[in-house]
């Protein structure tokens, strides 16, 4: 398993208890502390709004300081005021910038108000001031070497989501019926044991092996 720990500076700092490297755990009875998602910094999109803004503003503050300086404002500057002057809200290019301009805000919007970082599970907050994620990647391989322990299966591909955690065995011997209650019994006990703040619900699928095609007869 890999874990991604985290600070939260929003926790305030509990007691020194007796936990490694100094968190305090959370107290005996007390509810534990809200796992919350983990948010994404969005370095790329910021700074490529970052550099669009900070271009535009800096062109047209030259434009307007050579207006200023008794100097003729850019082409590019009349021909945009002559256009918003002359052409009418109805034609294609207005509707089609401002479509895109929509699309845009929309876009940063999504991503100002979703926290991201799909693939990082937030984990059971057993100390006040730490907090800890789990890869999704990480957890499923953690889950199929488990079911890979059951007696009769030959092979196993299990998926985990937010919600659900998919698991797809092969049998190759045994009652596929015995084989499906060990595999969700074991499945249970190593969902539980990943710590998962939100653990997801377990769905088995176990099957035959298929018969290979053009198999001599």
């Amino acid at each position: 398993m890999t874990t991604i720990p985290e600070p939260d500076p929003t926790a305030s700092a509990g007691p020194p208890g007796g936990t490694s490297g100094g968190a305090a755990a959370v107290p005996a009875g007390a509810p534990a502390p809200r796992a919350r998602r983990f948010w994404s910094v969005r370095r790329i999109p910021a700074a490529l709004l970052a550099a669009v803004v900070l271009g535009a503003a800096g062109l047209l503050l030259y434009d307007v300081a050579a207006v200023r300086a008794d100097r003729s404002a850019m082409a590019w500057r009349r021909k945009l005021a002559h256009a918003l002057a002359t052409r009418p809200l109805d034609d294609a290019a207005v509707v089609a910038g401002a479509s895109v301009a929509v699309l845009l805000g929309l876009w940063l919007l999504v991503l100002a108000l979703t926290p991201g970082l799909r693939d990082v599970l937030p984990m059971r907050r057993d100390h006040i001031d730490v907090r800890a994620g789990l890869d999704r990647k990480a957890a499923a391989l953690t889950l199929r070497d488990r079911v890979m322990e059951v007696s009769g299966v030959q092979s196993a591909r299990v998926r985990v989501g937010r919600a659900k955690a998919r698991v797809r065995a092969v049998s190759h011997f045994r009652a596929l019926d015995e084989v499906r209650a060990d595999v969700e019994t074991t499945l249970a006990a190593a969902v539980d044991e990943l710590g998962l703040a939100h653990p997801p619900a377990p769905t088995v699928r176990v099957a035959r092996p298929s018969r290979k095609k053009g198999k001599a007869k």
